[in-house]
């Protein structure tokens, strides 16, 4: 009973990481697109969510995708699956 299994379902995401400041979670802004219901323009929104990153490789900028998991902490129940794309570098 010492093997983990990992979870084959749940809800996958894409988003870029915000912030990084903390041990082992990273901050995930995801962006889509909705209507407006009075004057139907798209409107630009921002959900950030917490994601577990155990290796601390993600950095600032980086494109991640995230999947959901079971509640690791009171505001954190998602974990860093692969990262993407790398932040450009300064």
């Amino acid at each position: 009973m010492s093997e983990q299994k990992e979870a084959a379902g749940g809800r996958a995401m894409t988003g870029r990481v915000v912030s990084n400041k903390m041990q082992k979670t990273v901050a995930v802004a995801i962006e889509r697109m909705v209507r407006h219901p009075v004057f139907g323009k798209y409107v630009r929104r921002t959900t950030r969510l917490l994601a577990h990153d155990e290796a601390g490789a993600c950095r600032e900028g980086d494109l991640v995708s995230i999947v959901e998991c079971r509640p690791i902490s009171r505001h954190k129940s998602w974990r860093v699956a692969e990262i993407l794309q790398r932040a450009e570098s300064e």
